[in-house]
Parts: structure tokens; sequence; C-alpha cells
């Protein structure tokens, strides 16, 4: 007997299983019963399309049984079946992605974590829940050996040759002493029909039924009551994507969901949609409530699947649907595209781009519908996966527009979020110009941006981007229909002739301290000027996008290697109306104006959200400062 250690991670999650921190522990049937389904599904495919599997003997079916005098509760497939290395890989280590984050967010309240666990999903090790033994045994289709697992869900499980009639999976599961419930012929069957009545493949069990005793005329009994054992179909075994949206009620949906998604929550909405046409196909997609917890992982797992005339094709392809809908669950279904499709094949069939493109404006019209019609739904969804929504403006030019439909903005005036569409309404109509703001930086101190000063003055809104995916994305966005997104910092107003006669003579009378400034900055700043722009703030900074070096910067950054080119020098601008400038410019003690001069830039870093390159060195001027000052 082999014996092999547990990966760390499955160790940690079949103690949390052990523990019982689930609250609704028959999910572990419904885990089961859909991991036999895919070994179903994988095999179906490969009989279909490969010659190698085109002599394997193919009957689908999953079977339930159970023993209530050694109480064993078994579930057994006629599936793909594993070999030695696919038991170790599949049932010692967990390669989701995610694992290690979702481990780490575990704060050991029990109410919190059993709703990490169910967000996270785990598959095979719930059967430890109740289970203090589990045996699987499996053979692989096309191979002659079969093998048995068995752990007692410690540290460690045992790996030897075993045999098997024919391919498929057995799983034996040794029920705890206060989990007889499982061995209930009722209870499972009603477990079976709640969560996987639309496994698309049948699920047989041993039922009971009661014969009645029988009398002749006289009433005298001829054959006693009796009762006679019948191996039945417990599910409908229809695949519910494929049943009239009419006929299937809202606890079905969020079933399915549940059994493809291995989520125990409920789904925030679904949307099921059958094309026919020049292309035919059925879809049926799902939002989770909850954002998956590898999300924003490169390793992420797409969460749909790809039929094709109810034959399963794949569940791992991130082609099927654009990344940034990467949190849709669910199913695609089209007989228009060949069984033997290979995933190179999918990312260029003009069937499955034309499948794609209308199902990412189906999902992105519904998303609409809920932003309008139910706001609070909306909020809700946009809390989790706003974020994803913006990586489409980046990569979907073709649908920036109902992608920028579907923000929910900050702006300068308001204290709460709006639409594109609402704000446009309060825009010049002649500039027809959309001014943003974009800082990795909380709202509050992004509001207060000397930037904005002259937009407070002219009571022109702003919208307020504070996140860090937004300093990427919206750079790259220029235009909203008929309106051209705008960086608030280069934005442009018209002067009059005397304000800009009244902007020359006043850089006359800084002109000195314009120099002193610029002297002893050296060379933190590529200059000093006079802006007419603030009205609070004392100085900001400004960036010339016209420097090379600017140009050069912004080159590298989109090849990725931003690293590799020094930081722009800013220009520092100082408001002549401000009273600490004012003083300054009259000011003859020239320790106080180089003090600050660098205390001042420092304060301009901090509104753009820079780190002070002295902090030392800012703390012992704005120290001289203030004992001059008392």
């Amino acid at each position: 007997m082999a014996k092999h250690q547990f990966q760390t991670e499955v160790n940690q999650i079949l103690q949390l299983m052990i523990h019982s921190l689930y609250s609704n522990k028959e999910i572990f049937l419904r885990e089961l019963v859909s991991n036999s389904s895919d070994a179903l599904d994988k095999l179906n495919m490969l009989v279909l399309t490969n010659p190698e599997y085109k002599e394997v003997n193919f009957q689908p079916r999953i079977d339930i049984t159970f023993n209530k005098e050694e109480k064993q509760l078994i579930i057994a497939d006629s599936g793909i079946g594993m070999d030695e290395a696919d038991l170790i890989e599949h049932l010692g280590t967990i390669a989701k992605s995610g694992t290690k984050a979702f481990l780490e967010n575990l704060s050991g309240d029990e109410k919190k974590d059993s709703q990490l666990i169910g967000q996270f999903g785990v598959g095979f090790y719930a059967s430890f829940m109740v289970a203090d033994k589990v045996e699987v045994i499996s053979k692989k289709a096309g191979t002659d050996k079969a093998y048995k697992w068995t752990s007692e869900g410690t540290g460690e499980y045992d790996l030897v040759e075993a045999s098997r009639d024919s391919h498929g999976t057995t799983i034996i599961m040794h029920l705890k002493e206060d989990e007889g419930e499982f061995l209930e012929e009722h209870r499972l069957e009603a477990i079976i029909k709640k969560y996987s009545n639309h496994i698309p493949f049948p699920i047989f069990m041993d039922k009971e039924h009661y014969i009645a005793a029988q009398t002749d005329d006289d009433g005298k009994e001829t054959q006693a009551a009796s009762t006679e054992i019948k191996n039945e179909q417990i599910n409908k075994a229809s695949a519910l994507w494929t049943i009239s949206k009419s006929e299937i009620k809202d606890d079905e949906y969020k079933d399915f969901y549940k059994s493809i998604a291995h989520d125990s929550g409920e789904p925030l909405t679904w949307m099921h949609n059958k094309a026919e046409g020049t292309v035919n196909y059925t879809t049926l997609f799902y939002i989770p409530e909850k954002a998956p917890m590898d999300l924003y992982r490169v390793d992420y797992q797409p969460g749909m699947k790809l039929y094709i005339n109810r034959v399963f094709i794949t569940d791992d392809d991130k082609e099927l649907m654009p990344t940034y809908l990467r949190f849709l669950r669910g199913v695609i279904d089209s007989a228009d595209l060949p069984l033997n499709v290979s995933r190179e094949i999918l990312q260029s069939n003009p069937v499955m781009a034309k499948i794609k493109n209308s199902s990412v404006k189906k999902v992105l019209s519904e998303l609409a519908k809920m932003m309008k019609k139910d706001a609070d739904k909306y909020s809700k969804f946009y809390a989790e996966f706003g974020n994803c929504l913006k990586e489409g403006i980046y990569a979907d030019i073709g649908n920036i527009d109902k992608l920028l439909e579907l923000m929910k903005f900050n702006t300068l005036k308001s204290e709460e979020t709006t639409s594109i569409e609402e704000f446009i309404k309060n825009v010049d109509e002649e500039k027809k110009e959309i001014y943003y703001l974009s800082g990795k930086m909380a709202l509050s101190m992004l509001k207060n941006s000397p930037v904005l000063e002259r937009f407070k003055s002219k009571d022109i809104d702003v919208l307020i981007l504070n996140e860090e995916i937004d300093t990427i994305v919206f750079p790259m966005v220029t235009e909203y229909k008929e309106y051209k997104f705008v960086n608030a910092a280069d934005a442009k107003f018209e002067e009059s002739e005397e304000e800009k006669k009244a902007e020359e003579e006043t850089s006359k009378e800084f002109e000195t301290l314009l120099k002193e400034f610029k002297e002893t900055l050296g060379e933190s700043v590529k200059e000093v000027e006079v802006t007419s722009d603030l009205t609070d703030s004392p100085v900001c900074l400004r960036i010339d996008k016209e420097d090379p070096s600017y140009m050069m910067a912004q080159m590298m950054a989109q090849m990725g290697n931003a690293g590799d080119v020094p930081p722009v020098k800013p220009i520092l601008q100082i408001n002549p109306k401000h009273e600490i400038l004012a003083k300054l410019k009259d000011s003859a003690d020239q320790n106080l104006i180089n003090d600050a001069a660098h205390v001042l830039l420092d304060q301009a870093r901090i509104f753009e959200g820079m780190e002070i390159e002295d902090t030392a060195g800012f703390i012992s001027r704005l120290n001289r400062i203030m004992s001059k000052a008392l």
C-alpha cells in the first residue's frame, strides 16, 4: 500500500470540511453528482470525436446506493474515470487558482468562513463533512488498470491497484455516526431533485415500493402486503438550457446555477436566450452575487461550458467570452459547430465569433435594463464587477459606448454616483467636452485637488475617477458619442485680452520669486510659473505633455517598460493671489523662501498622490517655518 501526503492546502481544506463549517451539508451530494456529470460529459465528447475511444462502450449513468448496516453511501458513474496520476492530481492537490488567497482570507469566524467556503467551491472534499472515511475506486476509459484511493481526512491518503468491471468512478463514503439522514431513500431523492434534476445524464437509485395485500371476493387474504425494490431514474436528465423559459421555475434556475458554478450562494440574475436564424444557439448565463476569489488572477478559472448539440466540448477555454466578462457562469450550446472542433479552430471559427459577439451584446443589453429598472440590484452587481466592465472599455472598442453607459461615476458636484447619460445633460453643448480627473487616492482627496479649483469657480462638473484601473483605462477613452473626453489637467478655457494682460503683469511682479524658487528646487522641477487657475491652493503641479521626455515615458509605458525611463519633471505653478505667495514675494528672508519652496513642492506632490522624496527634510523645513511664524 502506497501512502501519499496531501498538499498543504488540501489538508487545510479537509480540516475545515471535517469541522463542518458548511451550515448546509447536503451540498456534498450535489458536488459529487456534478463531478460525475463532468466525467460523463468528457467521455461522451471523446467517444464522438476521438478514434481512440471509438470502441468504448458508453452507457452514461450515475448510480446512488446506500447500505444502512455498513453506514455506506455510494455514488458511481460510467464516466471517463481516473488513472493513478489523475487520482494524485485531482484528489491529492488543489490546482484551483485562488486557493491560497482563499485560505488567507479565513478569519476563524465560523459564519463568515462558511460563506467563503461556499464561494470557493471545494467539490470532492465536501464529502468529508459527512464521512470519516472515503474510498474512491476508478478506472480510466481505454486502460486496463483500476486504482483505489482511500483517506480518513487526515494528512495522508493511500493509493493501491484495485479492480473495477468497467471504466468510471465509484465513491464509497463511510458516514459519521450522526449522518444517518443521508442513508434515507426519501432524503437522497429530495436532494437530487433539488440540485441535480437537470444534470443531463440519468441518476438511478433503488427505491422501495409498497405492495398492498390482495384479497378474494370473500375478503380472504390471498397475498400478504410486501415491499419491492426497483432501480429507478430519479432525475429528469433534461439539459435545463434546452427547456423553454416559460416551463422553468426560478428555483430550478437557481439550483442549476449552484450545480454548474459550484457555488452555495444564489445567482444575482440570469439570462436565458435562444437564437434562431443564420446561426442557431442557446445560452444560459448567470451573474454570481459575489465575485469569484480568482477574478483578478491571471490563472482564473473560466465559468463557461461549451456544448455542441448538448454534447460537452470544453469548460476551460477563456476565449468563449471576452476576458472582461469572466465573472459569467453558464452554458453556450450550438448545433452549428463541428463536434471535433479544436481550441485553435474555436478561436477563429466564424460561427463561434457570431455567437460570442451576439452574446456580449445581449449581456450588455440586459445589464443596461437592470441599471434602469432595478437600481439596487445593479448597485450590488457594480460593487462586485464594475472594475471588470472598465477593462472592457480598454479592450472592447466596438462596445465602448455601451460600456460607458454601464459605468457609475463619482463627480465633483455630487455626493451620489451618476451615469454618463445623466452627466452629459449638464455639459456645455457648444464645447461638448467631458472633463475627468483620475488618480490613485481617496475620493475626498481627489475631489479637493487644486486642478479642480478653476472648475469649481466656473461651476463646471467633472468626473472623479479614483480607482487604480481608472488611471489606466480612461486616458485611452477619447470620446462618447459626439462628446470628447478631456483630462481636467489639460482643459483650456478662453481668456479675455484683459485677463491675459493681467496675467502677464502678475508674472513680471513675481519674476524674482519664480527665479528664487527654481534655483532652490533645481532639477526637481522643469520650471516654476504663475497660474490663474488656482483659487484656494497656493501651488499645483502640471506636466508639459509636449515635453519629449513625457512622450518617451508614455511610449515606454505602453511597451511595458515604464520603469526604464526617469520620471518626467513637473512644472510647479504658483497662485499669486494666495497670501503665502504674496508674503514670500515681498520677503527678504532667503532661508524662509528656500524652505517654503521645498515645502510647497512637497504639498503639491501629496495632492498628486505622489510620495515625498525627503520626508525628514520636509519635517525639518516645516518646523523651521512654524517656529518663525510663532
